[in-house]
């Protein structure tokens, strides 16, 4: 349950009413992550403008390889309302639950290219640890599969962004939605 006020869609008035709005018609429905900053309307706008510029924007990684890092970043945080969510988005590239199933209880044993596993230990690594690129540059290791810096920027985008939302659910409360994301635009 919330631990914060939260107006929902069918009370919202005004600006906060626009903003839902907006999100149900170009997302399908209004996520509870979003719904919890119905106290700061705004930020929900540039929240969601974030979220569209890393994950949706043209990058060297693909859509599917940034949820795959969305779904490690939130394992490691357990944070389960993302994996669920980024499992449920991940799903719908890979078409394969036990591929999904092992990304979230044990990916080390996941037969992916080397340059995904790359992504998957970066992600996991500087989440868990993230004083551990003070020690060794994290970034070298990609660069030397091929990634290009751009592709490390994305990358570390992608980590910083679900470990930041990914605090905000666990702190304020956000709850699953009764259909675990499953019916939102991807």
């Amino acid at each position: 349950m919330s631990r914060i006020k939260v107006i929902q869609h069918e009370v919202a008035e005004g600006r906060l009413k626009e903003i839902y709005d907006d999100i149900v018609e170009s997302r399908g429905q209004l996520a509870e992550v979003l719904k919890i900053q119905s106290l700061r309307p705004e930020s929900i706008v540039k929240h969601a403008d974030l979220y569209m510029e890393i994950m949706f924007t043209k990058s060297e990684l693909s859509r599917a390889q940034r949820e795959m890092i969305a779904v490690i970043v939130s394992v490691a945080n357990n944070c389960a309302y993302c994996a669920t969510h980024h499992g449920s988005a991940l799903q719908h590239y890979w078409k394969d639950e036990e591929k999904l199933k092992l990304l979230k209880t044990d990916y080390p044993v996941l037969d992916l290219p080397e340059k995904e596993m790359a992504l998957c230990d970066f992600a996991s690594l500087i989440t868990l640890n993230p004083e551990a690129n003070n020690k060794s540059d994290l970034t070298e290791n990609l660069r030397k599969l091929g990634w290009s810096d751009a592709a490390v920027l994305d990358a570390t985008l992608v980590v910083s962004y679900f470990n930041f939302v990914n605090r905000m659910v666990l702190t304020l409360g956000v709850e699953l939605e009764k259909d675990e994301g499953k019916n939102y635009k991807y």
